[in-house]
Parts: C-alpha cells; structure tokens; sequence
C-alpha cells in the first residue's frame, strides 16, 4: 500500500485496468461498461489504500473528456435543431424536468445532502458526465467547509454508483422487453415495416464488409461498334456518367485519349463510371473483356467539404450537370458524409453545407472540381491550437457566475467546456479545413479523460462509501429504478399519443434521452434491425447536452 500511496498514478491506471475488466463482464443483454467498472474498483480500492490524488488532475482530465464529447456531438446537436426534431426533444426536456423534480423531491423528503442527491441523479439517469459536473459545483459553494466539501463529493461517487447499476438494468429490460408489450407489437416485424417503408436503398455495412455490387466500376471493351467514333462521342452516348481513362493501340497506351481521339477497331478500351451504366457500354463500344495488363490506371481519391452555397440544397445530378468536372474529368462521388451518417450517393441524394463528398478520379479533374465546390478536407492530425483554444474559453465560461435571485449558478469547467466543444466542433464542421480533431483521437480523449476523472473520483471518496450505504442502503435502488420508470413512462405516453413518433423510433427515443448505450445494443439485437437507432441518435445528442447541465443547476438549488 506504500508504493501506492507514494505513486498514486499506479493507482490510477491500475483501477482503469481492473475496472475495464470488470466492466466487460456481461449478463444476459447487460454489461456494466468500463465507467462503472472504473468507479467500483477504484471506491473499493480507496477505501483499502487512503490514495490522495491532486484536484488538478480530476479538473485537467474532466475538461478534455467533456470538451471532446461536445466536439464529436456538435455537428449533429446544431443539425438536430429543426421542426423535424422538436418532438424528439420534448422527450428530452421530459427527461431533465423529471429526474431533476424527482431529485430535489428526495432531497426534501428524505433529507439528503447535496452530494448524495446529485449522485442519484446522475447514476440514475445514467449519464456519467453529471458526476463531474456535480462534484466541481459543489466545491464551489461557499458556505461549506473543505470538509464537507470532500464528504459531499464521496456522496456523488457511491450514490451514482449503486443507481447506476439499478438504472442500467431498469432501461435495458424497460425498454428492450417490457415497453413491445406494453405497445402490443412485435419489435422486429415493426422495426422490419417500418424500414420497408422508409427506405429509399439497402441497408449499411458492417465495419468489416464491402459492397459485393460497388457503385463505381471499370470495365474493359474491344472496338467493334465504336469503330471510327471519337472518344468524346462515345461519352456523350453513354450520358455522359462513363468516361474513357485510357486506349490501347497495339503495344502503345494513352492515358488519358484526347476528346477528339478516334478509335478504331481493335482497339481495348477501359470504360469507368457508375455500375448501370458501365454494363451497358457493350452496346456502344463492343464487347467487354477481361482484365487486360498495362490498361489499367490508378484513379485519386479525395474528400471535399461543400463550401459553395450556389451547390446548396441540389441533387449530385444537378451538381454534375453544372461542373463539366464531372463528366470531362471523369470525376464522381461514391459517398456522401453528414455528421457522422453515411448518404448514399445516388444522382437523387441533395446535398448540404459541410456535407464531405468523397471523389474518385483523375488527379487533375479532382484537384479543379474541389476548389470549385469546396476544400479538401484536412484530418490526418489534431489541430492542437484549435484545441488548446477551445478548451480556455470553455473554461472561461464556466467562470461567469449568474444570480436567479439568492441562487448563484455558473456552468463551471464542465458545463462551459461541453458549450465550447458544441461550437467549436460545429463550426469545425461548416468547411473542416483547420481544427482538425480526428474522430479515433477524440474518442480515445473522450473515453480517457472520463477514465481518469471517475478513478480520481473513486479513490477519494472510497472512506466516504461505507457510512453513506449504511444510511440511505435502501432509498438508492428504489430511486434509482423509479428515475428510470417515470421518464420513460411518461414519455412513452407523450411519444405515442400526443407526438405520434413511430413505436421502434420511440423505444429507441427513450433509451437515448437516457444516454444509454446498452439500452439501444439490447433494443436492436431484440429489433434484429438498426431502425430504432434512427430515434435514439437524436435525443442521445441532444440529452448529451442537456443532462451534464442538471448538475450544476441541483447543486445551485440545494446549496442555496
């Protein structure tokens, strides 16, 4: 325990190593996750070994972890904010007025202090990030002692943790099982109907699958039918979506022929463009053939963000039509990024700002079409000066103290660290040429950042844990069960009867105003299909930001 105590970042990433590993362990449709794991390895070992670790390194380490999570959600927090997604964020302001009602409500009843009733809120809404920003509001209230502001920090950490097990549990089995019945559907035929009548193509791919049938092929054609036509003519017959990369005469290759190159036959020629069209080239040029040696030519790739405003809001087909780029470079677009969604990239799919469109194709005719309709994208590695930035005047912000009468409110690092990352991911979003944050790196931030934060948490409040389950051992399962129940029930009532949002979209809703990831694992392995994922997106985001709020504003009132 010496070396311990004389190292404590032994300590820290020992109780990651541990608490990940506890954290993999899985009950039926339930794992705890490695937060939990974290938090319970790191009280236990608290406790055990007394392991004082500095404040700074819990600030430091929460600032990066809720600067990064505003960053990743910003793009599509700001797109979220339509007429579409009003009634997903009633659900979500059903979420914060009752858990915050609910937790005040227990406060008075039962007389709980501030941390304990923070703590409950924050397991019980399962959302970690309340932790952080609860602990840092307390140490800012002026009327406690150093004392009590250590005891009521321990509080939050072991109330979180024992409501966190009981809310986790309450929305996977709620939402996954109980809540089909209770609507009187079957969640896979539902989920099944409801895709067949939204979609408009195939489903995704898997992280390790490719498409058998790609959209962008090349073919090889002997000259039969184009004998004595020019390039140019043969494109135009084919619509102008295939283009001739190359020809080959003989021993000789032109790459790329000339608009007015004539073919004669015999000649090979290598045809690229979309699948549908480049099938029917035959019928053009002549028959296909197989793979022919030193014909081929390798085609660049680059993503482009749309900046053009005049590309705005129309069709990849009106986009080709007004860039000869397209057709006389042989360019095309084979994807369509929006956020964090994948577009398919049909010539039906409209376009948007900040939209990334990857284009594949000759070097030159890509290099004058992205600088036409926007910027080559730049991610290959983090933008420290956009992030150093970023993080100061989140943390400048939560520094601004705002009076509601005698309650003092600020956003404190976290709060103003979660603004900041919104804004600077979003604007980061509008063209992606500086500010780069690769998504790996700010995950990996993400993910560490909380890590650290929850072990830091743990292992000093660890002596804290025992006398506060002794006192309220009872009340912390039941509020955390009935803080699950009450929002999801409400807003399941609201969903279905006064919004009308589809039943797997709502199911999926409800989990993801409850920011929780194994609620939505276990909801589409019962679904058999990622539908209700398209509910659960939004209010994740959306409660993404507005739960780690709730902690501050608790601890205002109470402290008040």
């Amino acid at each position: 325990m010496g070396v311990l105590r004389d190292h404590p970042e032994l300590a820290l990433f020992l109780c990651l190593a541990a608490g990940y590993l506890l954290g993999k362990l899985r009950v039926g449709p339930i794992t705890l996750g490695g937060i939990c794991g974290t938090l319970i390895v790191s009280l236990l070992l608290g406790a055990w070994s007394k392991v004082v670790v500095s404040d700074d390194v819990k600030t430091i380490f929460f600032a990066l972890f809720i600067f990064s999570l505003g960053y990743l959600a910003g793009p599509q927090f700001f797109a979220n904010l339509n007429r579409e997604s009003l009634r997903f964020f009633a659900l979500c302001l059903i979420e914060v007025v009752c858990v915050v009602g609910i937790a005040l409500g227990l406060a008075k009843g039962f007389d709980l202090d501030v941390g304990t009733a923070a703590g409950i809120l924050a397991g019980a809404a399962t959302e970690s990030a309340v932790v952080g920003t609860a602990t840092e509001a307390i140490g800012k209230l002026s009327d406690l002692t150093q004392q009590q502001i250590a005891q009521y920090q321990g509080h939050v950490a072991t109330a979180y943790t024992v409501c966190y097990l009981f809310g986790l549990v309450t929305i996977v089995i709620y939402t996954s099982q109980i809540m089909p019945m209770m609507m009187r559907i079957d969640l896979r035929e539902a989920s099944r109907a409801l895709w067949e009548k939204m979609r408009g193509g195939s489903g995704g791919l898997d992280s390790d699958e490719r498409e058998a049938l790609p959209n962008m092929v090349g073919r090889t054609f002997l000259v039969t039918h184009a004998d004595g036509v020019s390039v140019g003519e043969v494109e135009r017959s084919l619509g102008g979506r295939v283009t001739v990369e190359s020809v080959k005469r003989g021993s000789k290759v032109l790459t790329p022929p000339p608009p007015d190159f004539e073919l004669t036959l015999s000649d090979l020629v290598l045809a690229v463009g979309r699948r549908a069209q480049v099938i029917g080239a035959w019928r053009v040029i002549g028959p296909e053939t197989p793979a022919v040696p030193g014909l081929d030519t390798p085609l660049a790739t680059t993503q482009v963000s749309l900046t053009d405003r005049g590309a705005v809001g129309k069709s990849l087909d009106a986009l080709s039509k007004e860039h000869p780029e397209f057709a006389s470079g042989g360019v095309y677009v084979t994807d369509v990024l929006r956020n964090d969604q994948h577009l398919p990239a049909t010539p039906e799919t409209v376009v948007a700002r900040g939209d990334v469109l990857t284009l594949v194709g000759a070097r030159s005719g890509l290099g004058r079409l992205a600088s036409k309709i926007g910027a080559v994208v730049k991610n290959d590695a983090t933008d420290f000066i956009y992030l150093g930035l970023g993080i100061v005047c989140g943390s400048l912000l939560g520094q601004v103290v705002v009076r509601f009468g005698s309650v003092p409110m600020s956003l404190g690092t976290g709060g103003g660290c979660l603004i900041s990352g919104l804004l600077f991911g979003w604007f980061r979003s509008r063209t992606q040429t500086f500010g780069a944050f690769p998504p790996q790196a700010a995950t990996t931030l993400k993910d560490m950042g909380l890590a650290i934060f929850i072990a830091c948490t743990g292992l000093v409040s660890g002596p804290q844990a025992w006398p506060l389950l002794k006192e309220y051992g009872a009340l912390l399962p039941f509020a955390g069960i009935a803080m699950v129940l009450v929002p999801a029930t409400l807003s399941l009532f609201v969903g279905r009867k006064l919004l009308r949002i589809e039943k797997p979209l709502l199911i999926g809703a409800i989990a993801g105003q409850q920011c929780s990831t194994p609620a939505i694992t276990s909801i589409t392995q019962v679904a058999q299909s990622s539908v209700p994922m398209l509910g659960y997106t939004v209010t994740y985001t959306l409660s993404n930001f507005l739960l780690p709020l709730t902690g501050p504003l608790l601890v205002g009132i109470l402290g008040a």
